[in-house]
């Protein structure tokens, strides 16, 4: 069979929001099969045995027939390429470390024309693994060489350069454990954790609320001593020196053996320990030089390193360091040796997932130093069964949370309250963690902000430990009163009156007390300074809201064409409305022409409210009102008929409407009934008629006000907020614009 023309691909798309797939970011492409529209996977000789040889997990997939293999059946039966390259791709991000299982493949209305979505993390991964994936699948459809190994570690590469470290990531997931969205503030390791005033940010394992002085004092190693001296942790003797010679004689006030570090490293670079020879002291501090502005010698502790994470003043995981030693052969060098006995531990290397560090046996000094001391250097064969001693410390990775003595919890406690740290890594030097300090000559000796995890999330050795959760703990204490980490958010979508809609509902929250922001059509607004004209209805600038630290409730417009672009700037809200489902004309180049269709774009709007939310909905639109069951939380419908099937049916469950009667708004819930006022009152401002007209201004009113009721506005001041609402924008919003910081 002649050769497959590669698939085209037409469109690619990062949602990077709920959208119409998924409530996570996804990518979207658009594919053109051409020829192997005709070609499906039963059709093309030998292809599916290709495929699994190259990528066998593929027999795990279940695929929409939900078992084990079900996607291998759907390959015998015959699929088509669009829905095999999703397949592909998915696995490959298996294989590089990020799993996934989300995919659809689906048809368009025109052949051959297919929209392939699947989970993307991370856009640059996403479109490392569709360029992958596309080759792959198209060596195998053409019987031509493929190299699996090369393409994972292409994408593998992305991910390590992109995706979040291992300790921001675990603070994150266990953030979405307990349903705190978050918000990726740059490329690397910033996040925000939660929306507007409720937020809290982290970087990596330190938090917005771990101060520079505190974080400043850790890394003056004499100072925090001093200071942990001063309210009684065990710390060990030590002074501050210039000179290989001060060294020496510090050493000999202070008594041998000592350690010899810099006062502001870290990761143990620079540090030496167990030193009892001048010659050894001296050199010492000439590699101490190197790793620090400054060279301290203390006396020596002896026994293992401990890590201990103190999170919020409470020890939540501790960690034991253990020796590396080498056995030699008679044959090997010592690097050899290094890299057979210990570099071979699978659970050391390079990336950050890596529990335990190479150890680089040429190029680190104090490695170096300790090898002179045994009198070896890297290329020295050691004697058949002779122990050299590679590392004293940089292997901290055995779990030994249980052990700890409550006297040790307690000196580590207070060691981080003492430098102000709220999460700190407290290094501790004991023969034995289940015993007190002072009786056994142990010591705190380092205080480190921002300190690693990946020790306590993957040890060597024990159990791993929710520090992630943790911290996340720490950061939201549990608030029965409200949702961790959440302001109101409250999301319209349609077409019709939408920005009106918007602005009522963020003017009646102006008046209930809260500091709003606004993104619509009109602009975006902070409480009532517009801050940027023209539509503002797209993510970037409902972003820009939830990213505010002042904005208490945030009102954002979110056209069709926004979710079907970026999908849904947050991840849930509080409510959400949606008016109407006109406007499918204009979304031709999204395969969209009628009505119907446009309910599926719409319907995300409604799948994102919250279990305790509400979904304001239009009950004269059929399409609308259907979207009810769809919705996690309550639903409140609203008409200018009170009778029409869908508010009489819904009433009759139990459920609260708005509508109009004799000319008054209602606020029905089952047999109750509140009316509120004068329909003809509340569209008159200030005396004058309101320059939008009835027609489209009625169900504006009906909607912010079920909307108000939503969020516990009372009726009064619902009314009030209503009859001084301003439709010209020049009134309340008139005062000079902001720059984009504000």
């Amino acid at each position: 069979m002649s050769p497959k023309n590669d698939i085209k691909l037409l469109r690619i798309t990062y949602l990077r929001g709920p959208n119409i797939w998924t409530y996570r970011p996804a990518l979207e492409v658009w594919l053109d099969l051409g020829e192997l529209e005709d070609f499906p996977s039963h059709l093309l000789p030998g292809f599916n045995d290709r495929l699994i040889t190259l990528l066998p997990a593929l027999a795990e997939h279940h695929c929409g027939i939900g078992e084990r293999g079900g996607f291998l059946q759907r390959l015998v039966a015959g699929t088509w390429a669009g829905h095999v390259l999703e397949h592909v791709i998915i696995e490959l991000l298996n294989l590089a470390g990020m799993p996934t299982g989300f995919g659809q493949t689906r048809s368009t209305s025109q052949r051959g024309i297919y929209r392939m979505v699947f989970r993307a993390r991370d856009e640059h991964v996403a479109r490392t693994a569709l360029e992958q994936g596309l080759r792959l699948l198209m060596a195998a459809i053409n019987d031509q060489p493929a190299d699996v190994g090369t393409a994972v570690a292409l994408v593998r590469a992305q991910v390590d350069d992109c995706y979040l470290g291992p300790s921001t990531a675990c603070i994150v997931a266990a953030a979405s454990d307990r349903r705190i969205p978050h918000i990726r503030l740059n490329e690397g390791n910033l996040v925000q954790l939660g929306y507007g005033a409720r937020q809290r940010r982290i970087w990596t394992a330190e938090t917005e609320l771990t101060g520079a002085i505190a974080a400043g004092i850790a890394s003056d190693k004499d100072l925090t001593k001093r200071l942990l001296k001063s309210c009684g942790v065990p710390v060990p003797e030590g002074e501050i020196v210039d000179s290989a010679e001060a060294a020496w004689a510090a050493a000999q006030d202070i008594g041998l053996p000592v350690a010899v570090k810099p006062t502001d490293g870290n990761h143990g670079r620079g540090v030496a320990l167990d030193l009892t020879l001048e010659a050894d002291v001296r050199a010492a501090f000439e590699v101490a030089q190197l790793h620090g502005s400054e060279v301290m010698v203390e006396r020596f502790a002896p026994g293992n390193e401990h890590r201990m994470l103190v999170v919020g003043g409470r020890l939540v995981a501790a960690a034991r360091g253990e020796a590396a030693w080498v056995t030699g052969d008679g044959r090997s060098s010592v690097v050899e040796l290094v890299d057979s006995q210990i570099n071979s531990d699978p659970r050391r290397g390079l990336a950050e997932d890596c529990p335990l560090n190479l150890v680089e046996t040429r190029t680190d000094e104090t490695i170096l130093l300790e090898l002179q001391r045994q009198e070896l250097a890297p290329d020295s064969v050691p004697d058949v069964g002779r122990r050299v001693l590679i590392q004293r410390n940089g292997n901290v990775s055995i779990d030994c949370t249980d052990q700890v003595h409550p006297a040790v919890a307690y000196a580590v406690s207070l060691a981080a309250r003492v430098i102000g740290l709220d999460i700190a890594g407290i290094d501790v030097v004991a023969q034995d963690i289940s015993r007190p300090l002072e009786d056994q000559g142990g010591a705190v000796v380092e205080v480190n902000a921002g300190p690693g995890l990946l020790m306590h999330l993957k040890p060597a050795g024990g159990a791993p430990r929710p520090v992630g959760r943790a911290i996340v703990d720490h950061l939201f204490p549990e608030d029965h009163a409200n949702e961790p980490g959440r302001i109101p958010v409250i999301g319209v979508a349609g077409s019709l009156g939408t920005q009106t809609v918007a602005r009522l509902v963020a003017w009646l929250i102006h008046l209930s007390g809260r500091y709003v922001g606004l993104a619509c059509r009109d602009g975006l607004f902070l409480d009532r300074r517009r801050v940027a004209h023209g539509n503002c209805a797209g993510f970037d600038a409902a972003r820009r809201l939830l990213m505010n630290v002042a904005v208490e409730a945030a009102v954002i417009e979110n056209g069709a064409e926004t979710i079907l672009r970026d999908g849904l700037a947050y991840d849930r809200c509080q409510v959400g409305i949606v008016t109407d489902m006109e406007g499918a004309q204009q979304l031709a180049e999204f395969d969209i022409a009628a009505a119907d269709q446009l309910s599926k774009v719409l319907r995300t709007q409604v799948d994102v409210v919250l279990q305790d939310g509400i979904a304001v909905l239009n009950a004269a639109d059929a399409l609308v009102a259907a979207l009810a069951t769809l919705c996690d939380g309550e639903v409140i419908l609203y008409a200018d008929n009170p009778e029409l099937a869908a508010i009489t049916a819904h009433r009759a469950g139990g459920g609260r409407a708005v509508f109009v009667r004799s000319g008054h708004v209602i606020l029905a819930s089952a047999a109750a009934e509140n009316t509120l006022a004068s329909l003809d009152r509340l569209m008159r401002q200030n005396g004058h008629a309101t320059s939008s007209s009835t027609q489209t201004l009625r169900p504006c009113i009906l909607a912010a006000v079920a909307a108000a009721w939503a969020l516990n506005i009372s009726p009064d001041l619902i009314a009030v907020g209503i009859e001084t609402f301003e439709a010209d924008l020049q009134p309340y919003y008139g005062a000079p614009e902001l720059s984009a910081a504000t």
